[in-house]
C-alpha cells in the first residue's frame, strides 16, 4: 500500500506543482470571497478537471459554504478534498483478480495512447502476483504492433500469440484462448486495433474480437480496458466516448500521468463518463504502473 501511494504521488509531480499547487496556495488561509471562486473555478478548468465538472464541484463547494459547513478558505479545501474523493466513488473489484480458470482483458486505445507499453506494464504486474499471463496480438492491422508487443513480451517473460500482419483478429484471439488453456495460463491480455477511433471497421472488429471471447470462455471479456494518455486532455474523453459506444468498456488505465500538469483529467474520466480509473501510468520503466486509489489520488494532489 505505501509502495503503491508513492507512485501514484510521485506521478502527480508536475500536477502538484503547478494547478493544484496553486489550489492548495489559495486555499490555505483567510476568508472565503467572490474572487476565490473565481480563482478556483479557473484553476480547476485548467488542471483539466473539465468544464462541466468544475461547474458540480462549485456549485456543491457554495451549498457547502451556504449551510454554514465553511468559512475559511482550509475549511474549504478540506470540502474540495471531500467532493473529488466522492467523485471518484467506490467502484467494484476489478473482475481481473476474481477466481476462474482463465480470465480474458481486451485493451483498446487509439495508436499512440502508451497501449502497447501498459500491456507490458500489466502483464508484468500481475505476473509479479503470481499470475500465469499470455498476451495476444490481436492488432493485426499494424505489422510494427506485432512486432512491438513480441518485444514487450520478451522484455517482461511472457509468452504473445501472434498471426502474421493483416491477419483476421478473432483468429488470433481464438488461437490464444486454446493456448492459455492447453498451457494453463490464468491471465490472457489481448491487445487490439488503435486506428482512428471514428473508423467504423475497426469498431466491428472489436465486437467480433468480443463476440469470439465470449464464445470460448463463460462471461468473457471479463474486463475491456481503455488506454488514455493523460497529456492530451480533453481530447482523450472524445476518443473514450467513442469506444465506449463501440464495445462495453469496463474502465479507464490513464497512461503518462507524470508527464503532464493536468492530472485533473482523472475526474472527468469518472465524473463524464462514468467509467472507473483501475491503473495509472506513473513512469517509463516497466514497474510503473499502479492501481488506482482514490484516497491516495486525492491527498497526493494538496500535499
Amino acid at each position: 500500500m505505501f509502495g503503491r501511494s508513492k507512485k501514484i504521488r510521485d506521478s502527480l509531480t508536475k500536477t502538484r506543482k503547478s494547478f493544484f499547487g496553486q489550489i492548495a496556495g489559495l486555499l490555505g488561509g483567510g476568508q472565503v470571497t467572490d474572487q476565490t471562486w473565481e480563482d478556483l473555478e479557473a484553476l480547476l478548468v485548467q488542471a483539466d478537471v473539465g468544464v462541466s465538472t468544475t461547474i458540480t464541484l462549485i456549485d456543491r463547494l457554495r451549498e457547502h459554504v451556504a449551510k454554514g459547513k465553511a468559512r475559511s478558505t482550509q475549511e474549504l479545501q478540506s470540502l474540495l478534498k471531500s467532493e473529488l474523493l466522492a467523485l471518484l466513488g467506490s467502484p467494484a473489484p476489478l473482475a481481473i483478480d476474481q477466481p476462474r480458470l482463465l480470465t480474458v482483458v481486451l485493451i483498446v486505445g487509439v495508436n499512440g495512447s502508451g497501449k502497447t507499453t501498459t500491456i507490458a506494464k500489466l502483464a508484468r504486474f500481475y505476473q509479479e502476483r503470481g499470475r500465469k499471463v499470455l498476451l495476444a496480438a490481436a492488432d493485426t492491422f499494424r505489422a510494427a504492433a506485432i512486432d512491438q508487443l513480441k518485444i514487450w513480451g520478451e522484455r517482461v517473460d511472457v509468452p504473445v500469440i501472434a498471426h502474421q500482419p493483416g491477419a483476421d483478429p478473432g483468429a488470433v484471439v481464438y488461437d490464444a484462448i486454446r493456448a492459455s488453456q492447453s498451457r494453463k495460463m490464468d491471465l490472457l491480455i489481448v491487445d487490439t486495433a488503435g486506428r482512428l477511433h471514428t473508423k467504423f471497421n475497426l469498431m466491428e472488429e472489436l465486437r467480433k474480437v468480443r463476440g469470439v471471447a465470449a464464445k470460448r470462455v463463460h462471461e468473457a471479456p471479463h474486463e475491456t480496458l481503455l488506454v488514455l494518455d493523460a497529456t492530451t486532455g480533453q481530447n482523450a474523453l472524445s476518443q473514450a466516448r467513442h469506444f465506449k459506444e463501440a464495445v462495453k468498456v469496463t474502465g479507464v488505465i490513464v497512461a503518462k500521468l507524470d508527464g503532464t500538469a493536468k492530472g485533473g483529467i482523472v475526474f472527468s474520466i469518472a465524473q463524464d463518463l462514468g467509467l472507473p480509473v483501475r491503473f495509472i501510468g506513473t513512469g517509463e520503466t516497466m514497474d510503473d504502473l499502479a492501481e488506482f486509489d482514490a484516497e491516495a489520488f486525492v491527498e497526493a494532489l494538496f500535499e
